[in-house]
């Protein structure tokens, strides 16, 4: 590397911006009802959440130090109480 080239940045690779895209489409779907929109289905939110645990597996399967069980059980026990919510909606 020559030293009056400045240093390049890291770009994330594929999985890391799919993660980010993932997290952004539930966080989106979670404020719009704030923001005056429809509620989203209980399901939909499971599915992104599905998808972005499954990036995170693949993630660490990439790169060890991104083995991180704590995060994986958050995600688990917040898409089993959305399962259980959908399960008590009414009519759903």
């Amino acid at each position: 590397m020559n030293p009056s080239e400045p240093p390049r940045k890291a770009s994330p690779d594929a999985l890391t911006v799919a993660s980010f895209v993932l997290l952004g489409l539930v966080a989106v779907a979670l404020l719009l009802p704030l923001l005056g929109g429809p509620t989203p289905s209980p399901y939909l939110v499971i599915v992104l959440l599905i998808g972005r645990l499954g990036v995170q597996f693949l993630r660490s399967r990439r790169d060890p130090n991104l083995r991180r069980p704590a995060s994986w059980a958050f995600d688990v026990i917040l898409i089993g109480l959305l399962f259980y919510v959908a399960s008590n909606q009414p009519g759903g």
